[in-house]
Protein backbone atom coordinates (compact mmCIF):
# COMPACT_ATOMS: atom_id res chain seq x y z
CA UNK A 1 0.00 0.00 0.00
CA UNK A 2 1.47 3.56 -0.81
CA UNK A 3 1.01 6.67 1.17
CA UNK A 4 -2.46 8.43 0.87
CA UNK A 5 -3.61 11.94 1.88
CA UNK A 6 -5.64 10.36 5.07
CA UNK A 7 -1.67 9.39 6.17
CA UNK A 8 -0.61 12.70 6.26
CA UNK A 9 0.04 14.21 9.42
CA UNK A 10 -0.61 17.98 10.55
CA UNK A 11 3.32 18.66 9.51
CA UNK A 12 3.42 16.79 6.33
CA UNK A 13 0.49 18.93 5.56
CA UNK A 14 2.86 21.97 6.35
CA UNK A 15 5.41 20.52 4.03
CA UNK A 16 3.23 20.33 1.16
CA UNK A 17 2.17 23.74 1.38
CA UNK A 18 5.52 24.80 1.56
CA UNK A 19 6.14 22.85 -1.77
CA UNK A 20 3.20 24.56 -3.42
CA UNK A 21 4.40 27.69 -2.98
CA UNK A 22 8.16 27.85 -3.52
CA UNK A 23 7.05 25.76 -6.85
CA UNK A 24 4.67 28.84 -7.61
CA UNK A 25 6.29 31.65 -5.98
CA UNK A 26 9.52 32.35 -8.61
CA UNK A 27 6.30 32.37 -11.51
CA UNK A 28 4.29 35.06 -9.89
CA UNK A 29 7.77 36.62 -9.63
CA UNK A 30 8.30 36.67 -12.56
CA UNK A 31 5.23 37.29 -14.16
CA UNK A 32 5.05 40.45 -12.23
CA UNK A 33 8.62 41.57 -12.83
CA UNK A 34 8.06 39.93 -16.55
CA UNK A 35 11.59 38.22 -16.49
CA UNK A 36 12.08 34.89 -17.38
CA UNK A 37 10.01 32.07 -17.35
CA UNK A 38 12.50 29.64 -17.75
CA UNK A 39 14.43 30.88 -14.94
CA UNK A 40 11.92 30.71 -13.00
CA UNK A 41 10.84 27.27 -13.87
CA UNK A 42 14.94 26.27 -12.59
CA UNK A 43 14.41 28.24 -9.54
CA UNK A 44 10.82 26.51 -9.02
CA UNK A 45 12.80 23.40 -9.44
CA UNK A 46 15.75 24.32 -7.15
CA UNK A 47 13.71 25.35 -4.38
CA UNK A 48 11.52 22.58 -4.79
CA UNK A 49 14.52 20.20 -4.42
CA UNK A 50 16.00 21.84 -1.26
CA UNK A 51 13.15 21.51 0.31
CA UNK A 52 12.50 17.69 -0.16
CA UNK A 53 15.97 17.32 1.27
CA UNK A 54 16.28 19.72 4.22
CA UNK A 55 13.12 18.05 5.30
CA UNK A 56 14.61 14.91 5.68
CA UNK A 57 17.88 16.42 6.95
CA UNK A 58 15.70 17.91 10.05
CA UNK A 59 13.69 14.95 10.55
CA UNK A 60 16.98 13.21 10.62
CA UNK A 61 15.61 10.16 8.59
CA UNK A 62 17.67 9.46 5.19
CA UNK A 63 15.60 9.57 2.04
CA UNK A 64 12.22 10.61 4.65
CA UNK A 65 10.79 12.85 1.82
CA UNK A 66 9.88 8.87 -0.28
CA UNK A 67 6.44 9.82 1.36
CA UNK A 68 6.37 13.01 -1.02
CA UNK A 69 7.23 11.19 -4.30
CA UNK A 70 4.86 8.31 -3.40
CA UNK A 71 2.21 10.36 -3.31
CA UNK A 72 3.20 13.11 -5.88
CA UNK A 73 4.89 11.10 -8.26
CA UNK A 74 3.18 9.38 -11.71
CA UNK A 75 2.30 5.07 -10.42
CA UNK A 76 0.23 4.37 -13.54
CA UNK A 77 -1.61 1.74 -12.32
CA UNK A 78 -3.37 4.66 -10.58
CA UNK A 79 -4.17 6.97 -13.76
CA UNK A 80 -6.98 5.48 -14.43
CA UNK A 81 -8.37 7.65 -11.43
CA UNK A 82 -9.44 11.25 -12.07
CA UNK A 83 -8.62 12.29 -8.71
CA UNK A 84 -5.18 11.08 -9.37
CA UNK A 85 -4.62 13.55 -12.08
CA UNK A 86 -2.98 15.80 -10.38
CA UNK A 87 0.58 13.81 -10.56
CA UNK A 88 0.45 14.57 -13.97
CA UNK A 89 2.15 17.56 -12.71
CA UNK A 90 3.15 17.24 -9.73
CA UNK A 91 5.66 14.64 -10.88
CA UNK A 92 7.46 16.75 -12.88
CA UNK A 93 8.51 18.93 -9.80
CA UNK A 94 10.33 16.02 -7.48
CA UNK A 95 13.27 14.68 -8.12
CA UNK A 96 15.15 11.68 -6.78
CA UNK A 97 18.12 13.54 -5.78
CA UNK A 98 20.36 16.23 -6.72
CA UNK A 99 22.28 14.81 -9.44
CA UNK A 100 18.44 14.44 -11.08
CA UNK A 101 17.71 18.23 -10.69
CA UNK A 102 20.94 19.27 -11.88
CA UNK A 103 20.69 17.41 -14.95
CA UNK A 104 17.24 18.51 -16.17
CA UNK A 105 17.88 21.91 -15.05
CA UNK A 106 21.17 21.93 -16.96
CA UNK A 107 18.81 21.71 -20.40
CA UNK A 108 16.17 23.79 -19.29
CA UNK A 109 18.42 27.02 -18.73
CA UNK A 110 20.75 26.36 -21.68
CA UNK A 111 18.41 25.34 -23.93
CA UNK A 112 15.00 26.92 -22.37
CA UNK A 113 16.16 30.68 -22.14
CA UNK A 114 17.46 31.22 -26.13
CA UNK A 115 13.84 29.11 -27.00
CA UNK A 116 11.97 31.66 -24.42
CA UNK A 117 13.61 34.46 -26.30
CA UNK A 118 12.37 32.97 -29.81
CA UNK A 119 9.16 31.73 -28.87
CA UNK A 120 7.72 34.21 -25.55
CA UNK A 121 6.82 33.54 -22.39
CA UNK A 122 3.24 31.86 -22.40
CA UNK A 123 4.34 29.80 -25.63
CA UNK A 124 7.39 28.74 -24.13
CA UNK A 125 5.40 27.77 -20.72
CA UNK A 126 2.88 25.46 -23.58
CA UNK A 127 6.05 23.55 -24.57
CA UNK A 128 6.94 23.19 -21.58
CA UNK A 129 3.45 21.92 -20.27
CA UNK A 130 3.42 19.55 -23.41
CA UNK A 131 6.71 17.77 -22.92
CA UNK A 132 6.40 17.04 -18.87
CA UNK A 133 2.30 15.67 -19.74
CA UNK A 134 3.77 13.86 -22.80
CA UNK A 135 6.31 12.63 -21.37
CA UNK A 136 4.20 11.20 -18.41
CA UNK A 137 2.09 9.72 -20.82
CA UNK A 138 4.40 8.18 -23.05
CA UNK A 139 5.66 6.31 -19.29
CA UNK A 140 2.09 5.15 -18.38
CA UNK A 141 1.08 4.29 -21.53
CA UNK A 142 4.46 1.93 -21.98
CA UNK A 143 4.01 0.41 -18.09
CA UNK A 144 0.35 0.67 -17.38
CA UNK A 145 0.58 -1.87 -14.60
CA UNK A 146 2.87 -0.47 -12.58
CA UNK A 147 3.06 0.98 -8.98
CA UNK A 148 6.02 2.46 -8.83
CA UNK A 149 6.30 6.21 -8.86
CA UNK A 150 8.01 8.14 -11.30
CA UNK A 151 9.33 11.58 -11.04
CA UNK A 152 11.32 14.39 -12.35
CA UNK A 153 10.97 16.91 -15.03
CA UNK A 154 13.16 15.00 -17.41
CA UNK A 155 10.05 15.04 -20.11
CA UNK A 156 9.67 18.29 -20.05
CA UNK A 157 13.41 19.09 -20.66
CA UNK A 158 13.19 16.86 -23.74
CA UNK A 159 10.33 18.79 -24.74
CA UNK A 160 12.44 21.80 -24.94
CA UNK A 161 15.02 19.90 -27.37
CA UNK A 162 11.95 18.68 -29.08
CA UNK A 163 10.15 22.45 -29.91
CA UNK A 164 13.52 23.89 -30.98
CA UNK A 165 14.64 21.15 -33.40
CA UNK A 166 10.79 21.53 -35.06
CA UNK A 167 11.28 25.58 -35.55
CA UNK A 168 14.92 26.65 -35.30
CA UNK A 169 17.31 23.18 -35.84
CA UNK A 170 19.72 25.74 -37.14
CA UNK A 171 20.06 28.06 -34.12
CA UNK A 172 23.81 27.76 -32.15
CA UNK A 173 23.48 27.38 -28.50
CA UNK A 174 25.94 27.10 -25.80
CA UNK A 175 26.28 23.42 -24.67
CA UNK A 176 28.03 20.82 -22.96
CA UNK A 177 28.32 18.08 -25.87
CA UNK A 178 31.48 15.77 -26.48
CA UNK A 179 33.11 16.85 -23.13
CA UNK A 180 33.02 20.62 -24.83
CA UNK A 181 31.04 23.60 -23.90
CA UNK A 182 30.48 25.38 -26.86
CA UNK A 183 27.80 26.50 -29.18
CA UNK A 184 26.41 23.44 -31.15
CA UNK A 185 23.60 23.97 -33.58
CA UNK A 186 20.25 22.30 -31.80
CA UNK A 187 20.12 19.75 -34.51
CA UNK A 188 23.47 18.46 -33.41
CA UNK A 189 22.17 17.93 -29.63
CA UNK A 190 19.26 16.39 -30.60
CA UNK A 191 21.03 14.06 -32.39
CA UNK A 192 23.44 13.08 -29.78
CA UNK A 193 21.24 13.44 -26.53
CA UNK A 194 18.08 11.66 -28.55
CA UNK A 195 20.29 9.22 -30.23
CA UNK A 196 21.69 8.09 -26.82
CA UNK A 197 18.03 7.61 -24.94
CA UNK A 198 16.90 5.23 -28.55
CA UNK A 199 20.59 3.67 -28.13
CA UNK A 200 19.72 2.82 -24.02
CA UNK A 201 16.07 2.17 -24.76
CA UNK A 202 17.47 -0.89 -27.75
CA UNK A 203 19.49 -2.07 -24.77
CA UNK A 204 17.19 -2.75 -22.03
CA UNK A 205 15.28 -4.36 -24.46
CA UNK A 206 17.79 -6.35 -25.99
CA UNK A 207 18.57 -7.47 -22.32
CA UNK A 208 22.29 -6.17 -23.25
CA UNK A 209 22.29 -3.41 -20.34
CA UNK A 210 20.46 -4.56 -17.43
CA UNK A 211 18.27 -2.62 -15.75
CA UNK A 212 17.87 0.76 -15.47
CA UNK A 213 15.81 3.31 -13.03
CA UNK A 214 15.69 5.76 -15.52
CA UNK A 215 12.36 6.61 -17.17
CA UNK A 216 13.63 6.65 -20.94
CA UNK A 217 10.18 6.29 -22.64
CA UNK A 218 9.40 9.67 -21.00
CA UNK A 219 12.15 11.03 -22.60
CA UNK A 220 11.30 10.33 -25.74
CA UNK A 221 7.33 11.01 -25.29
CA UNK A 222 8.17 14.53 -23.65
CA UNK A 223 10.74 15.17 -27.14
CA UNK A 224 8.04 14.02 -29.88
CA UNK A 225 5.18 15.24 -28.43
CA UNK A 226 6.64 19.05 -28.39
CA UNK A 227 8.09 18.10 -31.83
CA UNK A 228 4.52 17.55 -33.53
CA UNK A 229 2.87 20.65 -31.36
CA UNK A 230 5.26 23.10 -31.36
CA UNK A 231 4.80 24.73 -34.90
CA UNK A 232 1.32 25.32 -34.43
CA UNK A 233 2.15 26.67 -31.04
CA UNK A 234 4.85 28.83 -32.60
CA UNK A 235 2.62 30.71 -35.23
CA UNK A 236 2.94 34.27 -33.90
CA UNK A 237 6.08 33.99 -32.01
CA UNK A 238 8.08 36.97 -31.49
CA UNK A 239 10.62 35.34 -33.66
CA UNK A 240 9.25 34.59 -37.04
CA UNK A 241 8.53 30.57 -37.97
CA UNK A 242 10.82 29.79 -40.89
CA UNK A 243 9.72 27.10 -43.41
CA UNK A 244 12.28 23.98 -43.31
CA UNK A 245 13.66 25.59 -46.87
CA UNK A 246 14.36 28.75 -45.23
CA UNK A 247 15.95 27.30 -41.94
CA UNK A 248 19.47 26.55 -43.27
CA UNK A 249 19.68 30.22 -44.01
CA UNK A 250 18.16 31.79 -40.70
CA UNK A 251 21.98 31.29 -38.68
CA UNK A 252 22.72 33.21 -41.40
CA UNK A 253 20.49 36.10 -41.56
CA UNK A 254 20.68 36.50 -38.05
CA UNK A 255 24.63 36.81 -38.49
CA UNK A 256 24.12 39.54 -41.24
CA UNK A 257 21.76 41.57 -38.75
CA UNK A 258 24.40 41.88 -35.77
CA UNK A 259 27.46 42.44 -38.28
CA UNK A 260 25.37 45.51 -39.10
CA UNK A 261 24.68 46.42 -35.17
CA UNK A 262 28.16 46.10 -34.55
CA UNK A 263 29.03 48.87 -37.25
CA UNK A 264 26.43 51.24 -35.58
CA UNK A 265 28.62 50.59 -32.65
CA UNK A 266 31.00 53.59 -33.24
CA UNK A 267 34.83 53.50 -32.30
CA UNK A 268 36.31 53.14 -29.24
CA UNK A 269 39.47 54.20 -30.33
CA UNK A 270 39.55 58.25 -29.04
CA UNK A 271 37.93 58.96 -25.56
CA UNK A 272 36.80 61.47 -24.65
CA UNK A 273 38.88 61.82 -21.10
CA UNK A 274 42.10 61.47 -23.44
CA UNK A 275 40.37 64.46 -25.74
CA UNK A 276 40.51 66.92 -22.98
CA UNK A 277 44.01 65.70 -21.87
CA UNK A 278 42.30 64.38 -18.29
CA UNK A 279 43.11 60.51 -19.25
CA UNK A 280 41.85 58.35 -17.09
CA UNK A 281 43.77 56.56 -13.69
CA UNK A 282 43.28 53.57 -11.94
CA UNK A 283 40.68 51.21 -12.50
CA UNK A 284 38.59 53.57 -14.49
CA UNK A 285 41.47 53.05 -17.12
CA UNK A 286 41.25 49.60 -16.77
CA UNK A 287 37.81 49.47 -17.03
CA UNK A 288 38.73 51.33 -20.40
CA UNK A 289 40.82 49.16 -21.56
CA UNK A 290 38.81 45.83 -20.75
CA UNK A 291 36.04 47.93 -22.53
CA UNK A 292 38.43 48.13 -25.72
CA UNK A 293 39.40 44.80 -25.90
CA UNK A 294 36.39 42.95 -25.70
CA UNK A 295 33.90 45.77 -26.78
CA UNK A 296 33.61 44.32 -30.09
CA UNK A 297 30.29 42.19 -28.84
CA UNK A 298 26.89 44.09 -28.22
CA UNK A 299 26.27 42.46 -24.81
CA UNK A 300 29.98 42.78 -23.58
CA UNK A 301 30.24 46.56 -24.71
CA UNK A 302 26.81 47.44 -22.69
CA UNK A 303 28.34 45.70 -20.06
CA UNK A 304 31.69 47.72 -19.67
CA UNK A 305 30.48 50.55 -20.77
CA UNK A 306 28.16 50.63 -17.65
CA UNK A 307 30.61 49.58 -15.24
CA UNK A 308 32.67 52.48 -16.79
CA UNK A 309 29.70 55.04 -16.46
CA UNK A 310 30.08 54.12 -12.51
CA UNK A 311 33.80 55.55 -12.20
CA UNK A 312 33.99 57.99 -14.15
CA UNK A 313 32.78 61.64 -14.49
CA UNK A 314 32.57 64.21 -17.44
CA UNK A 315 36.00 65.51 -18.43
CA UNK A 316 34.11 68.81 -18.89
CA UNK A 317 31.83 69.91 -16.02
CA UNK A 318 32.91 66.73 -14.01
CA UNK A 319 29.24 65.67 -13.76
CA UNK A 320 27.63 62.53 -13.66
CA UNK A 321 28.36 59.90 -16.51
CA UNK A 322 25.27 57.27 -17.36
CA UNK A 323 24.49 55.11 -20.08
CA UNK A 324 21.96 55.80 -22.69
CA UNK A 325 20.49 52.49 -24.45
CA UNK A 326 18.54 53.03 -27.51
CA UNK A 327 17.77 49.24 -29.49
CA UNK A 328 20.90 47.01 -29.84
CA UNK A 329 23.52 49.95 -29.00
CA UNK A 330 24.45 51.89 -26.02
CA UNK A 331 27.00 54.78 -24.69
CA UNK A 332 27.67 56.85 -22.18
CA UNK A 333 26.82 60.64 -21.76
CA UNK A 334 26.72 63.31 -19.40
CA UNK A 335 23.75 63.41 -16.93
CA UNK A 336 23.61 67.23 -16.50
CA UNK A 337 24.86 67.86 -20.21
CA UNK A 338 24.09 65.92 -22.88
CA UNK A 339 26.43 67.87 -25.64
CA UNK A 340 29.59 67.26 -23.44
CA UNK A 341 29.92 63.75 -23.80
CA UNK A 342 28.09 61.17 -26.12
CA UNK A 343 30.45 58.74 -26.71
CA UNK A 344 31.28 56.33 -28.44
Amino acid sequence: MGVEWADLAGSDLIVVGILVAVALGPYVSAVRGETSLALATVLSLMLVTFVQFAHSVMTGIPMHFAWMIDLFGIKPHLMGDPLESYRMVSAAWLHADWVHVLGNILVIALVGVPLEQRLGGRRWMAVYFLGFVGGNAAWILSHPESSAPAIGASGAAFGLLGAYMACWPEDKIEFPLLFFIRAWPVWLIVFIRLGLEVWQMYSLQAGTAGESNIAHMAHAGGFFVAYLLARPIARGAPSSLDSPQESATGSARAEAIRAQAKERMGSLDDDPWTVVEKPLQGGAARILRRLREEGDELETRRAWLEELSEHTICPVCDGEMITEIRGENCRLRCALVGSHVKWP
